[in-house]
């Protein structure tokens, strides 16, 4: 008795035994089919070979549909052309598939429909789904399998495309900018990755985060991971890599102005030690102030308003250089607001910062006051950086402390100065706090940079090291944390990308594969060990 029959006879049998055993009332639906979708024919036939079809249909045992079928159907080698796919949107027993572009001769072609064949009521997956057929006398049949990750992330980096790149007399590294590769697969929703239906050669291994889904690699919007060595097929080796951003070359875009006194200049690449020199003179008291935003790549200049028509500016660093003009139009300029570090609970290892949205120019420490328990002056060293002030004293387990700070203690760019500012902030007890213990091996005395992190990437602590050792965090407030090392082989105190073209690989960054809980008077012990 073949599968399908089976099947039938099945759902008949119980639903007579549950109508037959049921009690009156509402009906209850029965069980819930949990079968994916069986293929029954295709036409031409699956594994055909000298292909010429320009339209191929593929039937189903029940009803499906396709989900997402323009994300997941990955065409290796990929077609100039995309086909028609048919039809979307409904329900049918059967898919379609127009071809458009003409066909390599002797190639091996594999239709991989991902996960997007779902049935049509319970949308069961049938996972995977491939149709292979070859315009030649004999399909390939090696496959290459391994895995892709991205080292700046814990969870999952879904959808990377993983190409291979046949070696040839005009094979350069630049074609990966230029032309589609031969074979390609996707990691889908995993970070494994399998390519099939492979011919015996020479190959180069990249993996793309491809941004615009267009297989070639941009530099701007993409990201990429490389296997150095020549992947040789047939081969049994997993090759597991990472994906990574690389830096791109120096560019200003354009200023834009944001508001009166304020302009924001985007970038790519490093603009670290940038210079952005107003050419346009300016009168005697004119200041400004240069702002990095945080995380994104976009660059602050904060000046003192003045008439002018246009400002005119050349932006410079090394060898790059550009002028840009732009006319001041707007009228109104930003308000001065001050935000604090904390709302009410002052931790013990943390330092109190205050912050302004706009470059500070002015700040007087003789009209701040910090009080313990109302009465008691603190002693306290201030540090002024552009928009952030910090306030370092030595705090008191379980102590109020109250803030001060008088009309004009803070001068804004604009001549702008604050109102009266009060905050009241509390430490807590040692107790209240846990300590972790982290024992770090490995079997290379390689720089470290440990990180500890919220479950959500937030940076809470960071500790550079010398060599593998005993680190310990202490005073951490109790809640789930993550430590994230990364081997930082040139010390240079910051995690390094990858360069394609000059074959550098990114620095390893290891996640410790386990949650680890803090408790309030608690001390966590736990190993990590590098070299796994």
């Amino acid at each position: 008795m073949n599968y399908k029959v089976f099947k039938i006879i099945f759902f008949i049998a119980l639903g007579l035994s549950i109508s037959n055993c049921a009690k009156r009332g509402r009906p209850t639906g029965g069980l819930k089919d949990s079968i994916a979708p069986i293929l029954v024919s295709a036409s031409p036939n699956y594994n055909s070979i000298n292909f010429t079809a320009k339209k191929i249909k593929i039937y189903f045992d029940e009803y499906i549909k396709l989900k997402d079928v323009n994300k997941q159907l990955v065409i290796s080698p990929p077609q100039n052309n995309n086909p028609i796919i048919t039809p979307l949107g409904t329900a049918s027993k059967f898919i379609t598939i127009k071809i458009l572009d003409t066909l390599d001769k002797n190639t091996t072609y594999v239709f991989n429909f991902g996960n997007s064949i779902v049935d049509n009521n319970e949308e069961n997956k049938l996972g995977n789904f491939k149709y292979v057929f070859s315009t030649g006398s004999f399909i390939d049949s090696l496959n290459l399998t391994g895995e892709v990750t991205n080292p700046l992330k814990k969870e999952t980096e879904k959808n990377i495309s993983v190409m291979l790149y046949p070696y040839s007399d005009s094979f350069n590294d630049s074609i990966i900018f230029k032309e589609k590769p031969r074979y390609i697969a996707n990691t889908l929703d995993s970070t494994l990755f399998e390519l099939t239906n492979l011919r015996a050669g020479k190959y180069l291994l990249i993996a793309l985060k491809d941004a615009n889904g267009n297989k070639i690699y941009n530099p701007k919007i993409d990201e990429i991971g490389f296997v150095k060595d020549t992947i040789i097929i047939p081969t049994d080796k997993k090759y597991n890599f990472t994906i990574f951003k690389e830096i791109p070359a120096l560019k200003i875009i354009k200023p834009k102005e944001v508001s009166k006194g304020h302009l924001i200049f985007g970038f790519e690449g490093n603009a670290k030690n940038l210079n952005i020199d107003l050419l346009t003179q300016t009168p005697s008291d004119f200041n400004s102030k240069i702002v990095f935003e945080k995380n994104k790549d976009t660059i602050n200049y904060w000046y003192t308003p003045f008439e002018v028509d246009s400002l005119n500016f050349l932006v410079s660093k090394g060898e790059y250089s550009e002028k840009f003009v732009i006319k001041p139009r707007s009228s109104k300029m930003d308000s001065l607001e001050i935000t604090k570090s904390t709302s009410s609970t002052l931790h013990l290892l943390d330092t109190f910062s205050i912050s302004t949205n706009i470059p500070i120019v002015n700040f007087n420490k003789s009209s701040i006051q910090i009080l313990e328990e109302d009465s008691i002056n603190v002693d306290f060293k201030a540090t002024v950086l552009k928009t952030k002030i910090y306030l370092n004293f030595e705090k008191k387990h379980n102590t109020n402390y109250n803030f001060k700070l008088l009309p004009k203690t803070i001068t804004d760019i604009f001549g702008v100065s604050n109102d009266s500012l009060f905050f009241k902030l509390k430490t807590k007890l040692p107790e209240n706090y846990g300590i972790l213990n982290l024992e770090l091996l490995s079997s290379k005395n390689t720089p470290l940079i440990v990180e500890l992190l919220t479950e959500k990437g937030e940076l809470v602590r960071l500790k550079k090291l010398n060599k593998p050792k005993k680190v310990s965090f202490h005073l951490l407030v109790p809640n789930k944390y993550l430590i994230k090392v990364t081997l930082d082989k040139n010390n240079n105190g910051i995690w390094d990308t990858g360069d394609f073209l000059n074959k550098k690989q990114p620095e390893v960054v290891k996640y410790f594969e386990t949650v680890i809980t803090i408790m309030a008077n608690w001390e966590e012990n736990e190993v990590f060990n590098l070299d796994l």
